[in-house]
């Protein structure tokens, strides 16, 4: 499909100061110059040409609030002047797959004050000698070369991604507090253990304590009942001794 067209079956029913991100990858173009782009997509912020066979950026129209390009698996090899031209605030911009084969072909990139990413993974550039350590030095306004900083730290995806990060450590924060939270959970249940035994044992000792009180009374009653038996046997004995008495008087 042709790019024109394909621009054209992007719109659907919007006018083009109404688009704000512009997808076109693999169309094709008639002579590798951008087609179908005017300054009307005053309002583009992000534009992805990835394998459209571009030879040139001659025809890039203006768009001043263009922060991201992709232009990935093309043919352009240089005059990248027309970028700081035409599209001043990029903030990142992806060269990859393309023809870019010497330091001289990205001078022109010195001139976007923002440009803060910058990709040129599979270009033939990236095999000179100290290709890395040169691009920083030509462009010390970029911070990712091929993803990665001059420290080989990754780039993060987006900034959606940077917030994401920030939301796990939060919750790695917050995860701590909660385990700071089930510890003293623990010792306030263990606390309520022990003295949940301490009572439960007081109790048991108490009702311990009460059953020996209840047979000891119980022992002194039933002694009590023996010896009143006693003294009652003692006292009828007494009785009949006293009636042999007197029937050996009466005698």
């Amino acid at each position: 499909m042709e790019m024109k067209k394909r621009i054209s079956l992007e719109l659907r029913n919007r006018t083009p100061a109404e688009v704000a991100e512009l997808v076109v990858d693999n169309c094709r173009t008639s002579d590798g110059e951008v087609e179908g782009l005017t300054d009307d997509f005053k309002e583009l912020e992000f534009l992805s040409m990835v394998n459209v066979g571009l030879t040139s950026l001659a025809k890039l129209p203006s768009l001043p609030k263009l922060r991201k390009l992709e232009l990935s698996d093309n043919n352009i090899s240089g005059h990248l002047e027309t970028l700081s031209e035409k599209s001043p605030n990029l903030t990142y911009l992806n060269l990859s797959g393309n023809k870019i084969k010497e330091l001289s072909n990205v001078e022109a990139l010195q001139n976007l004050k923002n440009l803060k990413s910058l990709d040129l993974f599979n270009c033939e550039i990236t095999t000179l000698e100290e290709y890395r350590e040169s691009i920083f030095e030509l462009l010390p306004q970029v911070t990712y070369l091929d993803g990665f900083d001059q420290e080989d730290n990754e780039a993060p995806d987006s900034e959606a991604d940077a917030d994401d990060d920030e939301g796990e450590d939060g919750a790695g924060a917050t995860g701590d507090y909660d385990d700071e939270d089930d510890e003293e959970e623990e010792e306030v249940s263990e606390g309520r253990e022990v003295g949940l035994s301490y009572l439960m044992k007081e109790k048991i000792q108490d009702e311990e304590d009460d059953d020996d009180y209840a047979e000891e009374e119980d022992g002194k009653e039933e002694k009590a009942g023996v010896k009143g038996e006693k003294r009652k046997r003692d006292a009828e004995d007494e009785g009949e001794d006293d009636e042999d008495d007197d029937d050996d008087d009466d005698e």
